[in-house]
């Protein structure tokens, strides 16, 4: 059942309804149904969402999707409630009955609003996990999680990350397997863990102003197995090297050496995830000679030894 709020988020609702479909395509008992208050909500960018049902009742093993609503960081200050009476009342409802809860995003705040965050793991989209834990002091609201569940509560990041929610969701539902076939119907690429950071290294950032730095952070994304000198940098920036290093750090507080590596750990990760290589294979194609230096900035940066995924 997907709990169609006002001001809805479109890829908060569609990514992970997507999701669901997709596997019940694939053999997968889900069948969605869309629930509002009224038979029609409007999307936050505009679209009008008709043939909505009324929200009935729940049972044991029912599954409702909570897609994120608009929600500025200062909704609610003045004490109003953030969704209607209505809403969280059938929620609990729903969570009395047996039913599992997941909201994507700012979906979370629908379920701070019934109280089923209380004492329980949760996040939502980073901007607004300050205004969550203020609101719902005994919640236990994390920072840098895609998605956690905890019991039948589930909760996830802002946007994209409701596909990441559902894919773990199939997944505990009907295993691997079929999990990946489901994203491979969706082409995606990387099926992302529940811990992984919600800011992708590769995208991070990149918020700045500075063109030298820019240019320079582009080519690295690009040949992170080459091997570069500073030199090599600033020439490429047009800057002299200590005018690199003071732009980098000015801009993104790091200087283009642990630019750099951050982003060939990232990889690295993501290989030893996804492929069988070996660790040496994967340090080599990250850009590190070394496999033992590798080995340590990776134990460093992560708190695991790297090992190669099974076969």
């Amino acid at each position: 059942m997907v709990l169609v709020l006002a001001e809805v988020n479109l890829l908060d609702l569609s990514g992970p309804v997507q999701v669901f479909d997709a596997a019940a395509h694939l053999g997968a008992d889900y069948r969605i149904e869309y629930a509002a208050e009224g038979p029609r909500q409007r999307s936050a960018q505009g679209l009008l969402l008709a043939g909505l049902t009324s929200l009935p009742p729940l049972y044991p093993g029912d599954l409702v999707l909570v897609p994120g609503p608009r929600l500025s960081p200062t909704a609610g200050a003045d004490g109003a409630p953030l969704v209607p009476p209505t809403v969280t009342s059938w929620l609990a409802e729903a969570h009395r009955a047996g039913a599992r809860i997941a909201a994507v995003c700012t979906g979370a705040a629908a379920l701070g609003e019934a109280g089923l965050l209380n004492g329980r793991r949760c996040t939502t989209h980073w901007g607004l996990t300050e205004h969550l834990r203020r609101r719902y002091p005994a919640a236990r609201v994390r920072d840098g999680a895609l998605y956690i569940h905890d019991g039948p509560i589930s909760t996830s990041a802002g946007i994209s990350a409701g596909i990441d929610l559902a894919l773990s969701l199939v997944e505990r539902d009907h295993g691997p397997a079929l999990t990946a076939a489901v994203a491979r119907e969706l082409v995606l690429y990387l099926r992302r863990g529940g811990d992984q950071q919600q800011l992708n290294p590769f995208l991070a950032h990149r918020d700045h102003l500075h063109p030298a730095v820019h240019r320079v952070q582009e080519y690295l994304v690009q040949h992170l197995d080459a091997q570069h000198t500073l030199d090599e940098l600033a020439a490429l920036a047009c800057v002299s090297k200590r005018g690199l290093t003071r732009a980098f750090t000015a801009a993104i507080g790091l200087t283009p050496l642990e630019y750099q590596q951050g982003l060939r750990l990232e990889l690295a990760g993501s290989l030893l995830a996804q492929t069988t290589l070996t660790v040496e294979a994967v340090a080599a194609r990250c850009g590190f000679r070394d496999p033992r230096h590798f080995r340590r900035l990776f134990r460093a940066r992560f708190g695991r030894t790297p090992s190669a995924a099974r076969a």
